[in-house]
């Protein structure tokens, strides 16, 4: 699959932005043949059960990113996701509808390791996240790094952290992200929100709510086209 122009355009940006400041306990780069295939590193944040752990994850965007989620999977056995699994969240291919156009690599990336120090399990079709005791959870974190080590993709991608040592991503000062559920990341869309009240007012609140739905459309049509004019400047 190849890249839009406009894919191509927003991604390059996202990358550069992402090494200047990159989120703490994560590391990311583009496949060098792939720019729609992005991969992480995630280290286990301190106080939690995949302390001392690294975590090798993969999202890979559709060509028609920004206006459509990207897939989602953690690879590195880690007793929270299945491994090679897709993941289901709000962020990812799972719920299209709740896909926004402004998130980011970052955003995505900081969202699912938010969703992995919580305990939160997904619904429906997917078993991507499961709930391993603590015990196993820190027995893989320190296995972790060897499991990576031994995968010729990632010596590949991450060639300065495939040594005998782990080494650390360039940010491990900072705070991680507060646990969040499959469905925490990000914002809501507004008419969500409406809609709920509307159906606890009765009828006012529907016709409010309709007039929601009007608005919401419109701004959403206007983010769209900055967004699309955004990435190709």
């Amino acid at each position: 699959m190849s890249a839009s122009k406009m894919a191509v355009k927003r991604l390059g940006k996202e990358h550069q932005a992402f090494q200047k400041d990159p989120p703490p306990f994560i590391w990311a780069r583009p496949n060098e043949s792939n720019i729609l295939e992005w991969h992480a590193i995630f280290r286990g944040p301190p106080d939690t059960p995949y302390h001392g752990g690294e975590y090798w994850a993969v999202v890979t965007f559709t060509k028609d990113y920004p206006f459509a989620p990207p897939e989602l999977k953690m690879l590195t056995p880690s007793g929270r996701f299945t491994p090679n699994t897709a993941i289901c969240t709000s962020m990812s291919n799972f719920h299209p509808g709740s896909w926004n156009v402004s998130w980011s690599i970052e955003t995505i990336l900081v969202g699912l390791l938010s969703f992995m120090l919580s305990e939160e399990i997904t619904t429906g079709k997917s078993s991507c996240a499961t709930q391993a005791p603590d015990s196993e959870r820190r027995a893989l974190a320190a296995a972790s790094h060897a499991w990576n080590i031994s995968q010729p993709k990632f010596r590949t991608i991450f060639p300065e952290y495939a040594t005998k040592d782990m080494r650390d991503v360039p940010n491990m000062s900072g705070q991680a992200p507060k646990p969040a559920g499959p469905q925490g990341e990000g914002t809501k869309p507004l008419v969500n929100v409406q809609a709920r009240a509307g159906a606890a007012q009765g009828g006012a609140g529907e016709r409010s709510n309709r007039l929601v739905v009007v608005v919401a459309a419109a701004s959403a049509a206007v983010l769209v086209a900055v967004v699309a004019w955004w990435v190709m400047q």
